[in-house]
């Protein structure tokens, strides 16, 4: 039955990430007609979306964000993130939360960067309610990455980083931003 129900739920996430990026494509389409505003043409949007599935393992992840170019310099934006991890037999982990971030680009090929990340981590260890988790994971990131066009490659740090509680195997963590 278990195997069945995630079957479905496969179908499910598969079919609704195909009709999100057809409407995405159209929706690009489309905008390319209006004329934006200002506001809007200065708004970049990305995020990322995970899904990894194995022998009684599943991992869906997305993470949709915006940032709001205010000049050549500077960039604002905030993020949403939702993470589902299940190990069959094992446990269940549900994370969600968002997170504000500020880009410093002192010149064109470097850029800085501070994140404030907040996230509700819940985690259910099959047949053990005294060993589940429920807590909040607050990170406090500052990075520099080398831009190349639209692309940055570079590391961060947690400043808040915390061995006992944490969602993240280390502090230092690299990244990749589109």
């Amino acid at each position: 039955m278990k195997k069945n129900a995630l079957h479905n739920l496969t179908k499910r996430l598969t079919f609704l990430f195909f009709i999100a990026v057809s409407l995405s494509v159209f929706a690009q389409e489309t905008q390319e007609t209006k004329p934006k505003s200002e506001f809007w043409s200065k708004v970049q949007f990305g995020g990322g979306f995970g899904l990894g599935f194995g022998s009684g393992f599943t991992n869906i992840a997305v993470s949709p964000t915006a940032i709001y170019n205010i000049n050549s310099y500077v960039s604002l934006g905030t993020g949403l993130q939702y993470s589902f991890l299940k190990q069959s037999d094992f446990y269940t982990s549900h994370m969600y939360g968002g997170s504000v971030i500020a880009l410093f680009n002192p010149i064109e090929e470097i850029q800085l960067s501070t994140e404030l990340e907040q996230l509700r981590v819940n985690v259910d260890l099959e047949g053990s309610n005294s060993n589940s988790a429920n807590f909040w994971n607050t990170g406090l990131f500052v990075g520099a990455g080398y831009r190349m066009d639209n692309v940055t490659l570079g590391v961060r740090y947690n400043v808040l980083f915390n061995n006992d509680k944490n969602v993240y195997a280390d502090a230092l963590m690299p990244f990749v931003r589109v």
